[in-house]
C-alpha cells in the first residue's frame, strides 16, 4: 500500500517513514502543503497521513483541495488537541484524527481500520474525453484547439464532477439527486435528463450517440473516460 505522509517536522517524518515502511508499505513524504497536494495528484496514494500546521498550505486547505478530486482516506495526525480543530478537520473531509503524542500501536490500528474499507474510485485530477479535458482542481473544462474554456452552469459542473470522480460506476438517479439537490426525489428524472442533455451537447463529439456520459436505462448514468 502507498502512504503519503505530510508533516513539516523532519523527525516525525523520519519516524513515521521507518515505522510504516517496516510494515511493508511504500512511503512518500511531503514537508509542506503544496508538496502534499502535488504528490497526492501525481502519485495518488492509498492513504494520506496529514499534519494540520504546515507551511505554504495548512492541513485544512490540503484536505479541501484533495477532496475536490479524490476520496482517498485521510488520517490527520496533529498536535492540535482542541475539539473544534477535530470537528473542523472531520467536516472538511478527514476520515480520522489522532493527536500528538500518540502510541505507535494506536496509529497502526487507525491505519488498518481506514484501509480495510472497500476500495473507492479515486479519479485522476485531470481526465480527458474525446479532446475535452476536465480539470477537477482548477474546476475548468477545455476543448483541444480552443483557447476559451467550455462554460458550464454550477449544476452542470456538479453533475459532471460526480460522474468524473466515479468512472465506470453507475450513479443512480437517487445518488445524483441526493448529492446535487439534497433529496432522493427520483420522480423528477426529467429534470436530471435535461442537465445531462446539456452536458452532452457541450462535451460529447456526437450528443445523439454519447461515448462518455452514458445512460443506464431506468437506473442512472455512468461516465467512461478515454482509455
Amino acid at each position: 500500500m502507498r502512504i503519503l505522509i505530510a508533516d513539516d517536522d523532519p523527525q516525525m517524518l523520519r519516524a513515521l517513514r521507518v515505522t510504516l515502511g517496516a510494515q511493508g508499505h511504500e512511503i512518500l513524504t511531503a514537508a509542506d502543503g503544496r508538496q502534499t497536494v502535488a504528490a497526492a495528484s501525481t502519485h495518488p496514494p492509498d492513504l494520506l497521513i496529514l499534519d494540520l500546521g504546515m507551511p505554504q498550505l495548512d492541513g485544512m486547505e490540503v484536505i479541501r483541495t484533495v477532496r475536490g478530486y479524490s476520496q482517498l482516506p485521510i488520517l490527520v495526525v496533529s498536535g492540535r488537541t482542541d475539539a473544534a480543530d477535530k470537528v473542523d478537520a472531520l467536516d472538511a473531509g478527514a476520515d480520522d484524527y489522532v493527536t500528538k503524542p500518540f502510541a505507535i500501536d494506536e496509529l497502526l490500528a487507525r491505519v488498518r481500520a481506514l484501509t480495510r474499507r472497500s476500495p473507492v474510485a479515486v479519479s485522476r485530477p485531470v481526465v480527458t474525453m474525446s479532446g475535452v479535458t476536465v480539470d477537477l482542481i482548477a474546476h475548468a473544462v477545455t476543448r483541444e484547439g480552443q483557447r476559451n474554456a467550455v462554460r458550464l452552469t454550477p449544476t452542470e459542473w456538479k453533475i459532471l464532477e460526480l460522474l468524473v470522480r466515479n468512472p465506470h460506476r453507475l450513479l443512480t438517479h437517487a445518488d445524483l439527486f441526493t448529492e446535487i439537490w439534497g433529496t432522493a426525489n427520483v420522480h423528477e428524472t426529467g429534470y436530471l435528463r435535461l442537465y445531462i442533455g446539456q452536458l452532452r451537447k457541450k462535451l460529447e463529439p456526437d450528443p445523439s450517440r454519447p461515448r462518455h456520459i452514458l445512460t443506464e436505462t431506468g437506473l442512472g448514468y455512468r461516465f467512461e473516460p478515454d482509455a
